[in-house]
């Protein structure tokens, strides 16, 4: 399949795009022979390779270390990389953090959350530069202590218009698309259809004009019930732990 550019992501709206997250060297190599459009770098890296608690704890050399090894494993693939929390608290170190990441992962794009007045400016000028910008709106989970925890957005009226108001801005701001992570459906429906940009939907329903989701969810490769949006078609972590037990057992006999 030929790596889709920038162009090509702009045009896909409701071309169902398909991304997935991707931490390591050898899932790269997996996906560079799919068709999957576009591979995520996340920072929930923290949570189900790291083990922490949040994705606060991610460093930006966290984030470059599974970086180079997913564009070792995946050349061919639309690379999307996660800018970190802490990492763009001002637009000056924004710039300086997102460069450096852009550089030394050798990505095509940025991700990074919100769409606060000074994330708004720092998408400007990192577009300018010549760093594609994914925005990411709804559940931003480097916020989540601030948000008071996990939940869906978008529920009351004032909240769904708050929403659309953010999707506009980073696409005025130069986003060349959007994830909208657990926003209501219906009003995720409205803010894809009122955006020229695609929107990557996680948890919003099937009216964005893509999904994305957490490989090791989809796959179930730790013992915690994945997000209710995510239904697994696969569970290696149980059939891990029975090829295990099953080569020590074969090994004491």
């Amino acid at each position: 399949m030929k790596k889709l550019n920038l162009r090509d992501i702009k045009k896909a709206k409701q071309s169902n795009l398909q991304m997935l997250t991707c931490y390591d060297f050898q899932t790269a190599q997996i996906f560079n022979n799919t068709d999957l459009d576009m591979i995520l770098v996340g920072d929930s890296l923290g949570n189900v390779v790291l083990g922490y608690e949040t994705t606060v704890e991610v460093t930006l050399s966290d984030m470059e270390t599974f970086g180079k090894a997913v564009r070792r494993g995946a050349p061919d693939k639309f690379l999307v990389m996660d800018l970190p929390f802490g990492t763009y608290s001002t637009v000056n170190q924004g710039v300086h953090s997102a460069t450096k990441l852009f550089q030394t992962t050798k990505c095509e794009a940025i991700k990074l959350e919100g769409a606060f007045p000074y994330q708004l400016k720092l998408i400007e000028r990192l577009t300018q530069t010549g760093i594609p910008v994914m925005g990411h709106i709804g559940l931003t989970p480097q916020s989540v202590h601030q948000l008071g925890g996990y939940f869906t957005h978008g529920k009351s009226e004032d909240d769904a218009s708050r929403l659309m108001r953010e999707a506009k801005a980073l696409q005025a701001a130069g986003c060349f698309s959007v994830v909208l992570e657990m926003v209501e459906a219906s009003v995720a429906a409205k803010i894809t259809d009122e955006l020229s940009i695609p929107t990557i939907g996680i948890g919003a329903g099937k009216k964005t004009d893509g999904q994305v989701l957490v490989i090791n969810d989809l796959l179930k490769m730790g013992p915690l019930t994945p997000p209710k949006f995510c239904t697994p078609i696969a569970d290696l972590y149980q059939l891990k732990t029975e090829l295990i037990n099953r080569y020590l057992q074969d090994q004491r006999k």
